[in-house]
């Protein structure tokens, strides 16, 4: 069966170029979404273009400037936006508080902190006042729980959280709905640069080590991120918002 339940609507994928954006945006026009393909002046677009009907919008997530062009594109696509996957993140650096250096917790907060306030600031206005829409924040596991050695990454975790749930109530009764995707580690570069810190000389040799947490042993995989997040922003999630979704093999189950 082919699946056409996004079909018409518009979305805006940040951080798309690779990982879970990615597997995203090809899920989205899938399901016959139409995308803006939003992502870093530096980021390889190549895998986001072998997608049909989308259009690439190079950008910084914290730049007011960049967000009303990627509405702008969008527009060019439909009538207005129906969706947005707020997904753009770093890591930052591995070390806990004390030895945190300040300008890295500035860039990670600037990135996944600001970055999604702005999304939400600027497309849920837009879908405010037409009356509908769906925001999905890219959340993680570490946000629900202390972590001492990704200190920046897991304070950012937990405002992304605070604001999926601020937003969410606050635009319920607009029509829109608003939630947060909390993925465990997952293969995409984000966790593959993490095997390259861990051990430089065999980075695989880390997997095992990273996913002992999870019970299903095992990173997940972008596409599976990207099956949930096809279902929570079609009408057959309709009076779900305010959720932070799991997709972490049994993480948050412990």
């Amino acid at each position: 069966m082919i699946d056409q339940s996004l079909a018409g609507r518009v979305a805006i994928v940040t951080g798309a170029a690779r990982g879970i954006g990615l597997a995203a945006v090809k899920r989205l026009c899938a399901s016959g979404a139409r995308v803006v393909a939003f992502d870093r002046f530096e980021a390889d677009f190549a895998d986001v273009c072998t997608a049909d009907d989308v259009l690439v919008h190079r950008g910084d997530v914290t730049d007011v400037c960049a967000w009303q062009a990627a509405i702008t594109l969008g527009l060019s696509l439909g009538s207005r936006i129906d969706i947005l996957f707020n997904n753009a993140g770093i890591s930052g650096a591995i070390a806990d508080v004390v030895d945190y250096p300040e300008d890295e917790f500035d860039r990670v907060m600037a990135i996944n902190v600001k970055g999604v306030y702005l999304g939400l600031k600027h497309v849920g206005a837009h879908m405010r006042a037409n009356g509908t829409g769906v925001i999905v924040n890219t959340s993680s596991v570490s946000g629900f729980g202390g972590s001492g050695n990704i200190f920046g990454y897991t304070a950012s975790k937990f405002a992304v959280n605070g604001m999926t749930k601020s937003a969410a109530l606050a635009m319920a009764r607009d029509g829109v709905r608003v939630l947060a995707l909390c993925p465990s580690p997952t293969a995409t570069e984000m966790m593959f640069q993490l095997e390259r810190r861990l051990a430089p000389e065999n980075p695989e040799s880390a997997r095992p080590r990273l996913s002992e947490g999870i019970p299903m042993r095992r990173y997940g995989t972008p596409e599976e991120v990207a099956e949930v997040l096809a279902f929570i922003v079609s009408d057959r999630a309709a009076f779900m918002t305010g959720a932070l979704v799991p997709v972490d093999g049994g993480t948050l189950a412990k």
